[in-house]
Formats: C-alpha cells, structure tokens, sequence
C-alpha cells in the first residue's frame, strides 16, 4: 500500500470516511490524477502540478489548495484565517461535503496551472 494511501485509511471514523469520499470526488475531477505523499500528507498533483493536499487535523479535514485569492465563486465554504498561501475547504461530516464546490475549487486550480511551490522558491529567492 502507498503511504497516502495508508494516512487515509488508518484515520478514525469519521474522518477515513470524510477523507475516502474527498479521493473518489477528487479522482473523478482531475484529468490525470496522482496521490504522492509530501510532508506527511496526501497531495494531488496533476501532470506534475500540486493541485491540493488533504489534512486530518483535530476534529476536521482540510481539503487545502492554493490561489484561493484568485477565487470568487463559494467564498464563503473557504476557510483562510491565520494563513498566508493556503485556502481550505473544511469538513466535520461526510454530509459537509459538496461535489460542486470541489469541481469549482480544483478545475480553477487546472486554469491558474501556477506551480505553487515554484513561487515561494521565486519570492523566497529574491529575499
């Protein structure tokens, strides 16, 4: 089994649950989607660009991505406070989770097609 494979299902209910639907949802979206696991957590790349990455944290699960300031539909399901670059969606409970939303979030992630990681190497470099 391939370790993000192995975060999602060693979670506790109802986050594994939260988090196998989040996969399927997502793996229906991308075109050409790949779980890697970076910093211990799962990341979606798609065509070698990190579109998003999935957190159990407390008693939630992010679904986080970037260029969320670039976003103008569904502000309200975005959860931004104390962050810099990252954007999430937040879910308590299976039933939180809206297909709709996600299929905005990660087809306008496909359009920026701006490496993220790219850019705070860019920023970082001209410090």
């Amino acid at each position: 089994m391939k370790p993000a494979e192995d975060y999602i299902l060693k979670q506790e209910e109802p986050f594994k649950s939260i988090l196998l639907q989040l996969q399927s949802v997502i793996e229906a979206i991308l075109p050409e989607p790949e779980l890697l696991y970076k910093w211990r957590i799962p990341f979606y790349y798609n065509n070698d660009l990190p579109v998003c990455y999935l957190n159990q944290s407390k008693n939630y699960v992010d679904l986080a991505f970037w260029h969320g300031d670039k976003l103008t539909e569904y502000r309200e399901h975005f959860v931004t406070e104390n962050r810099k670059s990252v954007t999430s969606l937040r879910y308590k409970l299976v039933e939180d989770i809206n297909d709709e939303v996600i299929q905005y979030v990660l087809e306008e992630q496909l359009r920026i097609n701006i490496n993220p990681f790219k850019l705070t190497r860019v920023g970082k470099a001209k410090n």
